[in-house]
């Protein structure tokens, strides 16, 4: 694909996850927001921000502080910048019943304490950012 053209590419779990949490660390993101498993690939491209995970099966994770059940695809991809995740794919919060997918995460700057979840239809939800640290 042209978007992963000039990317870091780390391959197997533990090497991915190196990457991938470096990448929310340098970010500003929290560090829990990508509970992963059994990565296979964590791609970066520096030049535009395209990001990219693969992991061989679909994760679902409840983040318990505010009770949100959030759905890891095999194949996560968007584009990150300072405080955000844009034009995200692979990731669905449940609501109620449904499960409209994340299209962008951002964090206040400056700093608030809060964090943002976008979905396609506009809606946006807020939650403490305490709630997606590492471990949560």
């Amino acid at each position: 694909m042209a978007e992963k053209e000039g990317g870091v590419v780390k391959s197997g779990h533990d090497e991915g996850m190196r990457l991938a949490l470096s990448l929310l660390e340098e970010f500003g993101l929290p560090l829990g927001l990508l509970p992963l498993a059994d990565v296979v690939e964590v791609g970066f491209v520096r030049s535009s921000g395209y990001m990219w995970i693969a992991q061989k099966r679909k994760v679902e994770h409840a983040f318990k502080m505010v009770s949100k059940l959030v759905s890891y695809d095999t194949e996560i991809h968007g584009y990150v910048e300072k405080g955000r995740i844009k034009k995200l794919k692979g990731v669905k919060a449940k609501e109620l019943l449904l499960w409209p997918p994340v299209n962008e995460i951002t964090v206040d700057s400056p700093p608030s304490g809060k964090i943002h979840f976008k979905s396609l239809a506009g809606v946006t939800k807020t939650f403490p950012a305490e709630a997606f640290a590492a471990g949560q």
